[in-house]
């Protein structure tokens, strides 16, 4: 079985935010990587310095990039993708790249139609102004707080928002927002017919970016898919940054264990 595990960032976040986890894999026994989207830099500070790496990169162009690199592993990886990562590891795993996925408050896939306004307001940033989609954005401190620190203190929110963030390229967040109007959307994925591995979808509940009820939007497209396991777990009183604050063990804990429990555990052959 594989042992290898490749962690995608979201929107607004650098990919060493990932460390914590990787570290946290590597002891259970995984070999872990957590490579940037197209456009990123080594680190929070270079990015942030220079993120016009990052224009324009949008679904396709930051899938393609995964799927390069995943295709030089001598076995297919489990992929842990967070956010847009999560809507990346979805699209891996349909097109019969990975082992197994879990995509933890992913962006939504073509086929979501209800779009709360907490959702929205969270996309405002970049959504506002049609000429972001060319552009990378930033969040501020407010920005952020509500978007992915709604549940946390103001100043572990604001501490996070310090640590991780970049600026990031408006185009997926356009891309996803049309999906359902574009016939060939990049957000597409095959979530009726494809025979894949596992699939574990998650959802905070008290999450503002991708609010419960748009997961569960997606694990329904799913429903009909007999011959593909996709689950849904649920985390009560989280929000958006999940990954990052103090509660991440949680969730990366409930991580490990599914994978064990479909056979994906690093000690299985």
């Amino acid at each position: 079985m594989p042992k290898n595990v490749v962690f995608i960032h979201g929107l607004w976040i650098h990919s060493s935010a990932w460390k914590p986890w990787q570290e946290l894999f590597e002891q259970k026994g995984y070999a872990t990587t957590a490579p940037g989207w197209p456009g990123d830099l080594e680190t929070v500070e270079a990015t942030r310095a220079n993120p016009d790496g990052l224009n324009e990169q949008g679904i396709s162009e930051i899938c393609n990039h995964y799927a390069d690199l995943i295709s030089t592993f001598d076995e297919k990886p489990i992929v842990v993708g967070h956010s847009f990562g999560g809507l990346i590891a979805q699209e891996l795993l349909a097109n019969d790249l990975v082992a197994a996925a879990v995509a933890i408050d992913p962006a939504p896939v073509k086929g979501v139609k209800i779009l709360p306004f907490a959702q929205l307001k969270s996309g405002l940033p970049v959504l506002g102004n049609p000429a972001n989609r060319k552009k990378t954005v930033a969040l501020d401190e407010k920005q952020f707080k509500y978007a992915f620190g709604n549940v946390l203190t103001d100043e572990e929110s604001n501490a996070l928002h310090a640590a991780w963030t970049i600026p990031g390229p408006g185009k997926p967040l356009f891309e996803d927002a049309t999906a359902n109007f574009v016939r060939h959307s990049p957000a597409t994925v095959d979530t009726h017919t494809a025979v894949r591995g596992p699939l574990l979808l998650t959802s905070g509940t008290e999450d503002h970016t991708v609010p419960k009820e748009v997961t569960v939007a997606v694990a329904k497209l799913y429903a009909d898919n007999t011959a593909s396991v996709t689950e849904y777990h649920e985390y009560e009183g989280k929000g958006h940054s999940l990954t990052l604050d103090s509660g991440w063990n949680d969730v990366a804990s409930d991580v490990l264990a599914w994978l064990e429990s479909k056979g994906f555990g690093p000690g299985e052959s």
